[in-house]
């Protein structure tokens, strides 16, 4: 057995390191500020070592204190944004969107996988879009949205189906989400003939999602999907066709370095 192993059980090399990113982790599903006590709790530990863990992270702006406690510093979101712009084709993604005659008026987001989530990297919207959508570094079930599906679109039936069947049942969002993996399949099989996926009010109640797989650019590359949200009274059949036909587009053109420096 190695140093870092006891009874089967991994210890963890940077225990210090391993309660901040708890922390912060804490403060992220929170979504609101939390008290000494409050994270004191959820990390099992004393006050004392809470506190000198927040003076530390709040040292480097990943956290902040405020009233009502501690919440996410502003260091986060650069990390996050940074996160997002290694990718090439979240750079372009923006430039692409605006040359694009349908999807510069639409709300268009880019999502990667992250385990059984999609989880929202980018975000553009179009002139004409309502204030909708995901919040960057927010997820959604891939089951139930369209840019999950599209994501897992790119898979076998028998790794989405040992994914999804894994831990916790699938979530009902909304009256229409679909929670058998049956018939998430026969959802994503549809999505493949067709082109695009479709959420029909399934992660979000007026929301009528598209979405398409999105290759990675360079090796290494994950997994992305490009994804609209249309509200359900304008989510006629047409349009939902011409911004399927038209996220397939701007996939093309992210997926191929010289389409999309052209479109630069």
């Amino acid at each position: 057995m190695s140093d870092d192993e006891e009874g089967g059980v991994v210890r963890d090399p940077a225990p210090a390191v391993g309660r901040g990113i708890r922390l912060l982790g804490l403060l992220a599903e929170a979504g609101r500020a939390l008290t000494l006590t409050e994270l004191a709790a959820g990390l099992g530990l004393a006050k004392s070592s809470t506190a000198n863990l927040c003076l530390s992270l709040e040292a480097g702006r990943m956290i902040e204190r405020v009233p009502l406690g501690y919440r996410l510093g502003i260091r986060t979101a650069e990390l996050g944004g940074a996160f997002a712009a290694q990718f090439n084709q979240v750079r372009e993604f923006y430039a692409v969107c605006e040359t694009s005659p349908v999807l510069a008026t639409e709300l268009v987001q880019v999502a990667v996988l992250d385990d059984t989530d999609a989880l929202y990297l980018a975000r553009y919207e179009g002139s004409r879009s309502v204030r909708l959508g995901t919040p960057l570094g927010s997820r959604l079930p891939a089951a139930l949205s369209a840019t999950g599906r599209a994501l897992l679109m790119t898979r076998s039936d028998d790794d989405v189906r040992e994914m999804l069947s894994r831990g916790r049942p699938l979530p009902r969002l909304t009256s229409h989400s679909t929670i058998d993996v049956d018939a998430v399949l026969a959802k994503i099989a549809a999505a493949r003939e067709r082109g695009w996926s479709v959420d029909e009010e399934e992660s979000f109640r007026g929301i009528v999602g598209v979405a398409v797989p999105l290759e990675g650019w360079a090796p290494g590359d994950p997994q992305l999907a490009l994804g609209v949200g249309i509200p359900v009274a304008d989510a006629a059949p047409e349009r939902i066709s011409r911004v399927g036909a038209a996220l397939r587009e701007a996939a093309r053109a992210l997926t191929n370095p010289f389409s999309a420096s052209r479109a630069t």
